[in-house]
């Protein structure tokens, strides 16, 4: 009996012990729970960190890359920029070559060149290429129909009125000037030149109004005596094609007559005008339509898109009249229509 509450006080203890080891396990396991709600919320945060430092490494990349392909393309750039000044020029010979090829090739292009101003002598084309000035070819033949039919000779127009002539060809522009010209050279072709156009340059230049472009378009056209006429789409062409680099006149006829032969020199004048004139224009040159693109160093100053360029053409290769009344009869154009007329 002695032994029984021992006994019974031991498994009491025993029980404290084991309600005490549950206890500790109940606070273990409520820790762990807590641990274990947790965990989720530190892993969200640390991705999202992680997914803000990805994307600021990818944009820092991004950058990088972008940085990286300018600068890639501005030394490509400047090492085209030096491969081009470091081209070999064209040497002198060369440029004859392609020079002759151009003028062989608008040959086939133009085989009805020819000078645009109407005329049936001498006289007539002198006085009507000393009204060209400032104007055009067309205004000019529009307007001496008049007047020759009323002065026909040197004489007649020198013995004229000047306020009569004034009139008449006052479309042409600067008319006073040009009739205190016309007028003057009919005089003196009268008193000097037995009422005959000169055949020769020196004389030519002599005549008042007369200067060498004009001369060598009368030599060329009415004596046959070859020359070059630098106008202003010739002085265009002959630079823009590196034929010269001189602004003068003058100079400009002396090189170009260097690279051509004496027998090509009126032809070439025309052809060049016609294409000037046509295609090679001043301010919107139509590069998209021109045949000798693949001869031009200045090709794309003008436009290049082939339908845009067509609608910059003018006369017969825009499908327009041409400049002369009384074309020759080889000319694919329609003639122009008299001064008045609709065209």
């Amino acid at each position: 009996m002695s032994n029984s509450p021992v006994r019974a006080q031991a498994k009491g203890a025993g029980r404290v012990r084991d309600e005490g080891n549950s206890a500790v396990g109940e606070h273990g396991v409520s820790k762990q729970t807590k641990a274990t709600k947790r965990a989720p919320a530190e892993r969200s945060g640390a991705t999202e960190s992680t997914v803000k430092k990805a994307a600021v490494k990818k944009a820092a990349v991004k950058k990088t890359a972008t940085v990286k392909k300018t600068a890639a393309t501005k030394a490509t750039a400047a090492k085209v920029t030096v491969k081009k000044a470091a081209a070999k020029p064209e040497s002198h010979l060369a440029m004859v070559r392609r020079a002759r090829k151009i003028n062989r090739e608008l040959a086939e292009v133009y085989p009805y060149a020819h000078p645009e101003l109407d005329f049936r002598n001498p006289f007539e084309l002198l006085v009507a290429t000393v009204m060209s000035a400032q104007t055009t070819d067309l205004r000019v033949n529009q307007t001496t129909p008049a007047l020759f039919a009323k002065y026909p000779t040197p004489e007649d127009l020198a013995a004229a009125v000047p306020e009569e002539v004034e009139e008449l060809i006052r479309p042409t522009g600067f008319f006073r000037a040009k009739t205190k010209s016309i007028m003057g050279l009919a005089a003196a072709l009268r008193d000097d030149f037995g009422g005959e156009v000169p055949g020769r340059l020196e004389d030519l230049v002599k005549l008042p109004g007369v200067g060498r472009k004009t001369a060598f378009v009368v030599l060329g056209n009415a004596f046959g005596v070859p020359g070059i006429t630098v106008d202003t789409h010739f002085m265009r062409l002959a630079r823009r094609w590196k034929w010269t680099e001189q602004e003068d006149p003058v100079k400009i006829e002396a090189e170009v007559a260097e690279i051509f032969p004496k027998s090509e020199w009126t032809m070439l004048s025309h052809r060049v005008i016609f294409h000037g004139r046509r295609i090679c224009h001043a301010r919107k040159p139509a590069c998209g339509a021109c045949p000798i693109t693949h001869l031009c160093p200045a090709y794309g100053e003008g436009e290049t898109d082939p339908e845009k360029a067509r609608k910059l053409l003018k006369y017969e290769k825009g499908g327009f009249p041409g400049q002369r009344l009384n074309p020759p009869p080889d000319y694919p154009g329609r003639p122009a229509p008299p001064l008045g007329a609709s065209s």
